[in-house]
């Protein structure tokens, strides 16, 4: 039987552990960008969220220049029913009308995004949250499909703000919203706006927090994740149907992004704690690693 005493040092020898093998990690991406998407689970439970937090300032503490890039799709719907409006998906989309517009705007850029920011702040962080529409970060532009509304898609990224921020140790906090020329406002899938604000920086990581492990060799069993590819191989578990359904999105918006640059891209479970230090600073990491080019 473990008494205290033992156990207290099993557990600081574990700690100890942890902290050598992490070092590599740490001299390796000291001074570079790491973009997080954060949705799903690990927004929702407040549990995770809080652990979620505490990893983003603990890259910021050890060198990083973590940019987080935030969703908020359950929250959206709960003020959609509080005001009567049925939210509405086509494609895996939300329409997005002018009176669901100003919704998303409200919910995302005035409650989600300051949420987020103030947790960064109580948690020891400096965080600033931004849109695209502050200084002119995203220009959109219409989707393209006339019957889903004020959908968008990214037509540049300024990235002047955001690396101001990051130089001066500010973890900036991005809301998926942005407008095009006009001055129209458009909601734009978080996953791509990660992407494309990694790709215009080219960081060295881009990192999409899900609700599932990864990418599944068979999406019903946990046990077949892979846990790497490169950006051939992603394209062609795309083409056979092994990626389907709400990945394609994902694993779609990490090719696009290591095709300009992005030194590796993530897809991985934010439903376990600590899953952005688990998959950055660990042998084994976590989840889905895809390359740009065959690894090695």
């Amino acid at each position: 039987m473990v008494n205290d005493t033992e156990y207290i040092q099993q557990d600081a020898a574990s700690r100890v552990k942890v902290l050598s093998e992490a070092l590599p990690y740490i001299q390796k991406f000291a001074g570079r960008t790491v973009v997080v998407k954060y949705g799903g689970a690990a927004m929702k439970d407040s549990s995770l969220k809080d652990k979620v937090i505490r990893d983003v300032v603990f890259l910021s503490c050890v060198g990083l220049r973590p940019i987080l890039v935030h969703g908020g799709g359950p929250e959206i719907n709960t003020w959609l029913g509080k005001i009567g409006i049925e939210p509405q998906f086509k494609d895996g989309l939300r329409v997005t009308d002018a009176a669901t517009m100003d919704v998303v705007e409200m919910v995302l850029v005035g409650r989600v995004n300051k949420e987020i920011v103030a947790k960064i702040n109580q948690a020891g962080g400096k965080a600033v949250g931004l849109c695209g529409k502050d200084g002119n970060l995203i220009t959109a532009r219409h989707q393209g499909q006339d019957d889903i509304g004020f959908v968008g898609e990214v037509s540049s990224v300024n990235t002047e703000i955001l690396g101001t921020l990051v130089e001066s140790g500010y973890i900036p906090v991005v809301s998926s919203v942005a407008a095009d020329e006009t001055g129209q406002a458009y909601n734009i899938n978080a996953d791509t706006v990660a992407g494309e604000i990694a790709a215009a920086l080219g960081a060295e990581k881009l990192i999409l927090l899900t609700d599932t492990r990864g990418i599944l060799e068979n999406y019903q069993d946990p046990s077949t994740l892979i846990a790497k590819v490169d950006i051939t191989e992603a394209r062609g578990l795309i083409s056979k149907g092994i990626v389907a359904g709400g990945m394609i999105p994902k694993v779609t918006c990490c090719v696009r992004s290591l095709a300009q640059g992005v030194r590796a891209a993530h897809i991985i479970d934010g439903r376990i704690p600590h899953a952005l230090l688990l998959e950055i600073f660990t042998d084994g990491g976590i989840g889905t690693m895809i390359l740009g080019s065959q690894f090695g």
